[in-house]
């Protein structure tokens, strides 16, 4: 997978991008919902996350209190010493992870803590959300990390800019 090509097209449609997502907000179809599902899967049929993993690499999830005390449970190891290995606050006063590319992801770019992995890599890159509209922001953002966000917004402009 050629990442930098994605970033480049995803850079260069930005400003297209972002206008089609504001007018989705100002006058959101009907069916919308239901157009947003259906290009997230086939965006997923196509691309495959684990040739990517370029959201592992680069991009730190916030977690949560629930995903801390899930990761701990499942590591065998007390709250406190996973924040203090793996952990740290960031200016929001969110917790994130200390360093990236991301400890739990491996060298086949699979996740070693899948099964319990934190929400936001869960939800990533939200591709799949009601009303997407609120979300514009995020998306133009992950559009410039994630190969499948980009992707899921050129489907989603072939349908609706007809």
């Amino acid at each position: 997978m050629d990442l930098d090509l994605y970033k480049k097209q995803a850079q260069q449609k930005q400003k297209e991008h972002k206008k089609f997502l504001d007018g989705l907000k100002k006058k959101p179809p009907k069916n919308l919902d239901y157009l947003v599902l259906e290009k997230h899967e086939e965006t997923f049929e196509e691309i495959d996350c684990l040739s990517c993993a370029n959201c592992c690499k680069t991009t730190g999830p916030l977690y949560t209190e629930k995903d801390i005390e899930r990761i701990s449970k499942h590591l065998r190891m007390k709250q406190a010493d996973f924040e203090s290995k793996f952990l740290r606050v960031d200016e929001d006063n969110d917790k994130v992870l200390q360093n990236l590319p991301c400890f739990f992801l491996s060298d086949d770019n699979t996740c070693s803590i899948y099964d319990v992995r934190p929400k936001a890599c869960r939800e990533y890159p939200h591709t799949d959300r009601k009303k997407i509209y609120q979300i514009n922001n995020l998306t133009i953002k992950n559009t410039l990390i994630c190969p499948a966000a980009y992707v899921f917004v050129e489907k989603l402009r072939q349908v609706l800019e007809k």
